[in-house]
């Protein structure tokens, strides 16, 4: 039995430090888009006429890419259509995330309207104060709450911001023994920090503050882990990592100029990794400098970088935007060569064939895409349009029809369908 304890022992630690290596070797994993969500998380079924889950589920595609902006847009769109409790809760994510601390209030006032849970609400406004500076009201409000995971978890990240890392862990190993599945989720990742220091007894301070904050990070709190990692690398200018995290963290809650400060920190530090210069790229990019940003994310292409498709995406709108239709065309092409690409790119691509004259070539796509996606509008709309630019009426007005008789509030489409008709 002893020599049975010792090799799960012996199994249990190497697995740790094997988990531990990996994040060490690549410290932007957690920020890294999976492929699937460099598409469109559109391509499960749902009914076009439900447009609170359209807006949603377009939402949750912008918050994966960190583009927060326009995650809140669509939120506010599903709030709009009825969404409910599921949209005000996300709308309330997006809105902490750009720093938008009046509109989360409205929002947590909605929220309690809706019938919000009160723990749900204490967590919130708890973390509205914790971003606002005020610890010490953001403590009262959950010490005098009743017991939850969400109390539990708020505590953890005051602990955390507190340095108190033994009250930390006490209130995070509560939460995952709680039945709140997200925040479990969340803290498991928190905790996952304090297990990854303890695998290095001669960790500095600063080491634990980076790891903490690259968490969370994970867990969208990049607003509370700034502070955390200033620390860092006001101590260490030398410390990539930090500089990486803290340049994420500086991009998603919109601080442009100092995300892209950062990112040229650790591009001097380490200028051959790919994600580096990824999201460098996307600081230039936030900050309209689309040449730059096309630079960087050639780059990264070089150098290695997946999902490719999303830096080709980027390259493509880029390219858009100062003009460079035919460099747009290239990546489109490419792009949807996959078999899993989206109906966007089909849309970016049959453009920009178009605004270069290849309106054969355009009208092939979408056919391509209607044979793809035969019962979605977006598609039967694009058919149309390219039907109507080249001759095709007939065809264009049968697309039209079919996609109003799948989604009746198509602008586009019965803009062009007016269009149409009136030329009978």
């Amino acid at each position: 039995m002893a020599v049975f304890l010792a090799g799960l022992l012996i199994a249990f630690v190497w697995w740790q430090i094997s988990k531990s290596t990996a994040i060490l070797s690549d410290p932007l994993s957690f920020m890294r888009i999976e492929p699937e969500a460099s598409g469109t998380i559109m391509e499960t079924p749902v009914d076009p006429r439900d447009k609170a889950l359209f807006h949603l589920r377009q939402g949750d595609l912008f918050a994966i890419r960190g583009e927060w902006k326009d995650a809140q847009a669509e939120f506010e769109k599903a709030v709009d259509e009825n969404g409910g409790l599921p949209a005000l809760r996300k709308l309330a994510q997006a809105q902490l995330q750009r720093r938008d601390i009046k509109g989360v209030r409205s929002t947590i006032n909605k929220l309690q309207s809706a019938g919000a849970r009160r723990e749900d609400l204490i967590l919130l406004e708890s973390i509205v104060e914790l971003r606002a500076g005020e610890l010490v009201k953001a403590q009262s409000i959950l010490e005098s709450s009743a017991d939850s995971p969400q109390k539990h978890y708020g505590l953890a990240i005051l602990s955390i911001i507190k340095g108190d890392h033994a009250s930390a862990k006490s209130e995070l190993s509560q939460v995952i023994s709680g039945w709140e599945p997200v925040l479990r989720s969340n803290a498991r990742i928190l905790q996952s920090a304090y297990d990854e220091f303890s695998l290095f007894p001669e960790g500095s301070n600063l080491h634990l503050i980076t790891l903490l904050s690259r968490s969370m990070a994970q867990v969208q709190e990049c607003e509370l882990a700034l502070p955390l990692l200033v620390q860092v690398t006001s101590a260490m200018e030398d410390y990539r990592d930090a500089w990486i995290v803290q340049g994420y963290c500086e991009l998603v809650t919109e601080r442009f100029e100092s995300a892209l400060a950062s990112f040229e920190q650790a591009y001097n530090i380490d200028p051959q990794k790919p994600e580096i210069q990824y999201f460098l790229a996307r600081a230039y990019a936030s900050m309209e400098q689309h040449q730059n940003a096309i630079t960087f994310l050639e780059y990264s292409l070089v150098n290695g970088f997946e999902p490719k498709s999303e830096a080709r995406r980027l390259i493509a709108r880029e390219a858009l935007s100062i003009g460079n239709t035919a460099l747009a065309l290239d990546q489109y092409e490419i792009l949807a060569e996959d078999e899993n690409a989206a109906i966007e790119i089909f849309s970016g691509l049959i453009s920009a064939s178009m605004a270069l004259g290849n309106s054969d070539e355009a009208y092939m796509k979408a056919k391509e895409a209607v044979e793809r996606w035969p019962d979605d509008p977006r598609a039967l709309e694009l058919l149309g349009w390219v039907s109507m630019e080249t001759g095709r009426k007939d065809e264009a007005l049968s697309a039209l029809q079919k996609a109003l008789a799948i989604n009746p509030e198509m602008k586009e489409a019965k803009k062009r369908l007016e269009e149409l008709e009136s030329k009978r």
